[in-house]
């Protein structure tokens, strides 16, 4: 897809929720620039609440979350074997829920070394109880250069639908941009939110000179968002943007950065989840209200 095309066709996607005739019945969807293909822009995270064990009364608590979740049109759901049982969790829950055409799977390999990079890769396919990935990220750069090389191959011989790199942490953010700027990435992943705002200094604004996708890890800085805000009440103004509570605040946050794909909010509540989706539709804020949420966070 060219640069221009997607620039318009983001602009396109971005115009639909700026309209309130139709917002309320339309989802969020943002395209990949390397195909055009549209996604949900609110995907879920499995760190931390999908790492629970094998317990069949956990697992049907899972199993609800993820109805939850694609009953609200959800469609990335972003793991790795660095998360201890997600893995294994995600997979006994799709032997309970069958996953719909809508999901979009993804997970990284976090190994150095060509060969148990491929034994891990195979590994999560295994666990996760599916044939392919669309897509597969080198997780915290490790030994990211053997294993593009691999991502590639899989990716030629359709084993994979797209690749990328991710970081979660602030001091890779050098070695990141070098990457973006001299590798071919369908996908990039680090850490933005109303809390931790770096990455639009230079990661958000190159992702789409260069035609990258972008995931956002962290939407809620590990919880940390809501520990800050938790006896204030959300602003009334915040209803300007169809905003209904502080998750959907923090997502909107987000998304409201055309250079965003999607955000990955992880949780182990059914209801959480409904209140995460929710930021799939409505209007979104524009630069002065982004300025106005941030500043009104801050004073807290």
């Amino acid at each position: 897809m060219q640069r221009r095309d997607f620039l318009l066709s983001l602009a396109a996607s971005t115009a639909i929720l700026a309209c309130p005739a139709i917002a309320s019945k339309t989802l969020l969807k943002r395209p990949i620039p390397s195909s055009g293909e549209q996604i949900p822009s609110v995907g879920m995270g499995t760190w931390i609440t999908f790492d629970v064990g094998t317990k069949k009364s956990i697992i049907d608590d899972r199993t609800e979350v993820l109805k939850h979740f694609f009953a609200n049109g959800g469609g990335m759901i972003d793991s790795s074997p660095m998360y201890g049982t997600a893995q294994t969790v995600l997979g006994k829950c799709f032997q309970q829920l069958e996953p719909p055409k809508s999901l979009f799977s993804a997970t990284k390999v976090w190994t150095p070394g060509k060969w148990l990079g491929i034994q891990q890769m195979e590994a999560s396919e295994e666990l996760w109880g599916l044939n392919s990935f669309d897509l597969m990220q080198v997780h915290n750069l490790v030994d990211w250069k053997t294993h593009l090389k691999t991502l590639r191959e899989w990716k030629e011989s359709k084993r994979i639908r797209y690749l990328g790199i991710t970081t979660s942490h602030g001091r890779r953010h050098r070695e990141l941009i070098k990457i973006m700027q001299t590798e071919p990435l369908d996908f990039v992943q680090f850490t933005y939110n109303i809390n931790h705002t770096e990455a639009k200094k230079e990661l958000l604004p190159l992702a789409v000179d260069k035609g990258i996708a972008v995931i956002i890890n962290r939407p809620f800085d590990g919880g940390n968002l809501f520990k800050k805000i938790e006896n204030e009440p959300l602003p009334d103004w915040a209803k300007e943007f169809d905003c209904h509570n502080w998750a959907q605040y923090f997502l909107k946050f987000i998304l409201s950065h055309p250079a965003v794909t999607v955000a990955i909010p992880a949780t182990s509540r059914a209801d959480h989840m409904d209140e995460n989706m929710g930021a799939l539709t409505g209007l979104l804020p524009d630069a002065a209200m982004r300025k106005r949420m941030l500043l009104h966070y801050q004073s807290i």
